[in-house]
């Protein structure tokens, strides 16, 4: 019996997404520390995978991996991926996804005999959960010749307090030249980026849709290291009036943006605000003390850049009314973010022709997530991104992906590298 080109491209997917568990395993769910042994395992797992049918392989400076299917037009690339860091006890899909289908994508390619049009490069991209690295995009980045400058030195990894440089030259690869912005990739020979990635809300699986066509992607401002200081006192013996409380100050900070989303939203506008850590100060905080300090960190998302700006500036406002009535004091610490990206109308359109033509439902929508196709798309190379249907959210054990709805948009992607020259130009 012979076995169709494109069940055997989603039998090797199912087969890497099972070893790359298997291999990055912390109990419930996985971890794959960025430039760490985890990511380490799961680029070399995909690269010999791609090596099985031919695939080229090559790292840039910064240790991203390129595994490049040869097209009809060498000149040119196709270039689809994502990364395979994942947050710590995080899900198997999140960033993995895209790398594999990007390789079950060549593997269905070279089956079918179809030279693509163009190179068809799957990128395996370093360090995009920020968790590690605190600092957004590092291997899209990197890829692109678009680091900040100062990041390399400056940014450490949480959980060794190394720096980037170190740990990239700790992996056999090249700070200097990334300093210098050499990269392997030419952005001007990339006339697309694709980037698959499940999706991490529930609106695809809410309508009973597999796959989704993102029109645009949320940029961000940071404060992760914000600090509410006050003073300790005692519980019983302080009368309110003389409290400097830094729990009660946070908290009406924390009210005060909620309701500040809240009325964005009501007049149609795109925001998220998270206060994702919170915390007393384990060494000195008591159930009998007033609390002296409180560490917090804040993550604003928008598609708006001017959203953006306007609720960093009521921040500011709100920050300094509640020091007025609580005699505490914020310390926001530096601001890290990124900005929003708009993906590419052409490519939006051909990715919903091609799932219309393999008689999928598809929904066009903005990502809430930041994601490398930001970097891509600010670089201007056309850019887009095919969610797939996810369970459970992401960045936690529970997140799941039916390999039926990977196979879904796996479909649009290998209609669309089908297409001709003219389809992509």
């Amino acid at each position: 019996m012979t076995i169709e080109p494109i069940t055997m491209a989603r039998q090797l997917a199912a087969d890497l997404f099972d070893r790359i568990r298997e291999n990055s395993a912390d109990g419930a769910g996985v971890t794959r520390i960025a430039f760490g042994p985890g990511e380490i395992m799961a680029f070399r797992e995909v690269a010999e995978a791609a090596a099985s049918f031919g695939a080229e392989q090559a790292f840039d400076a910064a240790g991203n991996q390129f595994l490049t299917l040869a097209g009809a037009d060498r000149s040119k690339r196709i270039v689809i991926g994502s990364h395979l860091d994942s947050v710590p006890h995080g899900g198997n899909y999140d960033g993995a996804a895209g790398v594999i289908l990007g390789i079950a994508l060549q593997k269905a390619l070279v089956e079918s005999g179809i030279v693509p049009a163009y190179d068809v490069t799957v990128a395996c991209l370093r360090a995009e959960e920020s968790c590690w690295f605190p600092h957004s995009y590092i291997g899209s980045k990197t890829a692109l010749g678009r680091l900040e400058d100062g990041v390399l030195n400056k940014v450490c990894r949480s959980d060794t307090g190394k720096s980037l440089a170190a740990h990239m030259a700790e992996n056999g690869f090249d700070p200097d030249a990334v300093r210098r912005n050499e990269t392997f990739l030419d952005p001007q020979s990339i006339i697309a980026y694709i980037e698959p990635h499940i999706e991490q809300a529930p609106l695809l699986l809410n309508e009973n849709i597999p796959v989704g066509i993102v029109t645009g992607i949320r940029g961000s401002f940071r404060y992760r290291q914000m600090q509410c200081v006050g003073e300790y006192s005692h519980s019983g013996a302080m009368p309110r009036i003389y409290r400097k409380d830094a729990a009660v100050a946070s908290a009406k900070l924390i009210t005060r943006m909620q309701s500040w989303w809240e009325k964005v939203e009501e007049d149609g506008g795109d925001l998220t605000v998270t206060f994702g850590q919170l915390g007393t100060d384990p060494a000195a905080h008591s159930f009998s003390k007033v609390a002296g300090l409180v560490n917090l960190c804040l993550d604003v998302r928008s598609a708006d850049a001017a959203m953006l700006e306007r609720t960093d500036a009521h921040l500011q406002e709100c920050i300094s009314d509640i020091e007025k009535e609580t005699g505490t004091r914020f310390e926001l610490g530096p601001r890290t973010g990124s900005q929003p990206a708009v993906m590419n109308d052409r490519l939006i359109a051909f990715a919903s022709k091609a799932a219309e033509e393999c008689g999928l439902p598809a929904r066009q929508m903005a990502s809430g997530a930041g994601h490398d196709a930001a970097t891509f798309a600010l670089a201007n190379i056309p850019s887009i991104m095919l969610f797939i249907r996810n369970s459970n959210g992401s960045h936690n054990p529970d997140e799941h992906m039916e390999l039926g709805d990977f196979n879904a948009a796996l479909d649009v992607a290998f209609k669309m590298l089908q297409s001709d020259k003219n389809q992509w130009s």
